[in-house]
């Protein structure tokens, strides 16, 4: 089994407008990446269009439908001061969250080992009712209600290494004792979420907050004592990355210090619990990362270490 490589080029027709960070060009940047020789074992498949019903498992039905209706027929129309719709947003929204929901339906199958979805609209600041952050339908947040519903995994879990709070995933898992997240982030850094101390209430939330400038030692420290040991005593099913690459030493939009051995680190060591925890069961959603060069050569090594997890002996 290979592993896939899920998208759409609907995602890459979402417009934010002029200087806005979360552009088309990433996921060009991506592609590009992934061109070479190296990456002509991934299986590379085009996202299904989401059915609304999917959606639903974690946003009400007023809610998705008053975000399609939103989508402008020209121009733009913003939802908050960061996130923005275009005439293409609703069907690249639409083909983010399929493409997660393909990747969870491949893995489960066994017809792919993993999966990696490069996507936009990201998802993980998207709450169940209130779109924010560049962000419309948590995609990952989906994925992850669609495995338990579809596939029978009860434990589910999502790590998410972006260098700001998923918000909006700790939000939708935040009373279910079944669901685990657990993230890394700059703080204090926008949302203003993912204090130590907020650990849901079924404490299956961890979260591990860095100081600004904080480099690789206190990423992998945070990683290695604190999110490992309580994903190994969660044991997941399922595992989800929310693969935001704006950690890195050069995006413009937060302070930290890491650089692509710390995201091929942090990805051998995902995967290596997958395959001792969940039969190496892992997809990997695209979240941030805005520097192009920073984010295709984080992406290159993210997926190489997915091609390279093995599956689980026990």
């Amino acid at each position: 089994m290979s592993t896939l490589l899920i998208s759409h080029p609907a995602c890459m027709q979402h417009e934010t407008g002029i200087s806005h960070p979360e552009r088309p060009e990433r996921l060009t940047a991506i592609a590009q990446a992934l061109a070479t020789e190296r990456f002509t074992a991934l299986d590379r498949q085009e996202a299904p269009r989401a059915a609304l019903a999917l959606i639903e498992r974690l946003h009400p039905r007023s809610y998705i439908e008053g975000i399609l209706d939103a989508v402008p027929k020209n121009g733009s129309r913003h939802l908050d001061s960061d996130t923005v719709l275009s005439p293409a947003s609703g069907e690249a929204a639409l083909r983010a969250v399929g493409a997660v929901v393909a990747a969870v339906d491949a893995v489960a199958h066994g017809k792919a080992h993993n999966a990696f979805c490069p996507v936009r609209p990201p998802g993980h600041h998207a709450e169940p009712t209130t779109a924010m952050g560049f962000c419309i339908f948590n995609n990952v947040a989906i994925g992850a209600h669609h495995a338990r519903a579809v596939h029978g995994f009860r434990r589910v879990a999502v790590v998410d290494f972006d260098v700001h709070h998923g918000n909006g995933t700790q939000a939708a898992f935040w009373n279910d004792a079944e669901m685990f997240y657990a993230s890394t982030h700059q703080w204090p850094c926008y949302p203003g979420t993912g204090a130590g101390h907020e650990t849901g209430c079924a404490h299956n939330i961890v979260n591990v907050p860095l100081p600004p400038g904080s480099g690789s030692e206190a990423f992998r420290h945070g990683v290695t004592e604190r999110i490992v040991p309580a994903l190994r005593a969660f044991k997941p099913e399922f595992l989800f990355i929310s693969a935001g690459f704006d950690a890195h030493a050069r995006d413009p939009l937060a302070g930290l210090e890491l650089g692509k051995d710390d995201f091929a680190w942090v990805t051998r060591a995902l995967t290596h619990l997958a395959a001792e925890c969940c039969d190496g069961r892992v997809v990997s959603v695209l979240e941030g990362g805005y520097d192009l060069s920073a984010l295709a050569e984080s992406v290159a090594v993210h997926v190489e270490g997915l091609m390279a997890a093995r599956k689980g002996t026990s």
